[in-house]
């Protein structure tokens, strides 16, 4: 994992402020087949009350999902999330096992995850932005003037 307060050599810096780790998921197919998906999730200050998750396919870009640092934070231990996000703890033989399910428009994909990495990527994410003081890292004064800016929004950023 590479985070501010944690890097391991010089080379696997983030800028301060972010923070990622890389993880293998397992895609689950049907009981007792799952296929491996590289992954990363990544966490930026700047928006501090999302996570977002890399899936690394078969295609040039990876797939992205973005959700509530809370969500991930509260389906370690209970399931939490309606609709297109779901993550919850395993049970019975796998208890250090977290799902995570992400559904679309064409399906949805359950995803299996090491709780204990999911933690420490949590516990880095906290130490940048303790929960609950997240809005005293949102810019505000930079959201407003986009709000009040007349141009079209430029597709680029």
């Amino acid at each position: 994992m590479t985070c501010p307060e944690t890097p391991r050599v010089p080379s696997q810096r983030t800028p301060a402020g972010l923070c990622a780790m890389p993880l293998v998921l397992r895609a689950v197919v049907c009981p007792g087949l799952t296929v491996p998906v590289a992954a990363r999730l990544r966490y930026d200050s700047s928006e501090p009350y999302a996570v977002y998750l890399d899936n690394h396919t078969d295609l040039h870009e990876p797939i992205t999902w973005m959700f509530a640092r809370d969500l991930l934070a509260a389906g370690v231990d209970a399931w939490a999330g309606l609709g297109d996000v779901s993550v919850y703890p395993g049970t019975g033989a796998s208890p250090q096992t977290l799902f995570i399910a992400l559904g679309g428009e064409n399906g949805t994909v359950v995803l299996r995850a090491e709780a204990a990495a999911v933690r420490t990527f949590l516990a880095a994410t906290e130490r940048m932005v303790p929960s609950g003081t997240e809005r005293l890292h949102v810019d505000l004064d930079g959201l407003l003037l986009q709000l009040l800016d007349d141009r079209p929004p430029d597709p680029g950023r």
